[in-house]
């Protein structure tokens, strides 16, 4: 619940700061010279580019969270088997151990949103967070189409493993 807060509080500050900005771009725009004119048509895209990412992050999340629910309803959902430090971050061994066995999942069912779903969560406990995004966009897309075969599945590709950096 606190991270829908503070989500929705940041989203509430950027809508602000976007209406600022497009202000700001609009009365550039009504000055009416050459150079006004072009700056405050490069301002006003700033504020249309941030609504944009505003949208595609929220409609991410909200597919995300609904995928979650109805995994949920299902028992489906991932067990938080991680073995922790004493300071409470997730220790790597035993993060490799689970991404291991949720990659094998989905390379054995990749037409499954079920195991892209799990294999996200994989690549977010193991800090992964670009792969964690394609592996849950990938889940939210076999879900919309599930009878649609996944483009991986046809083309031989399996999940990335994951690289130390």
């Amino acid at each position: 619940m606190r991270a829908r807060i503070t989500y929705f509080t940041l989203a509430a500050v950027l809508v602000v700061y976007f209406f600022l900005v497009g202000s700001r771009g609009v009365l550039l725009i009504r000055q009416g010279t050459p150079v006004t004119v072009a700056f405050g048509v490069a301002v006003l895209a700033l504020p249309v580019i941030g609504v944009w990412f505003l949208w595609r992050t929220t409609e991410f999340a909200r597919n995300a969270n609904r995928l979650a629910r109805e995994l949920e309803a299902e028992g489906g959902l991932p067990v938080d088997e991680l073995k922790r430090t004493a300071a409470g971050r997730i220790d790597r061994d035993s993060a490799d151990e689970v991404f291991a066995r949720r990659q094998a999942e989905t390379e054995a069912a990749p037409d499954d949103w079920r195991s892209w779903f799990r294999l996200a969560v994989a690549y977010h406990d193991a800090r992964d967070t670009p792969r964690a995004r394609k592996a849950m966009q990938r889940a939210i897309t076999l879900h919309r189409n599930p009878a649609q075969p996944s483009a991986q599945a046809q083309s031989g590709a399996q999940a990335q493993p994951r690289t130390e950096v």
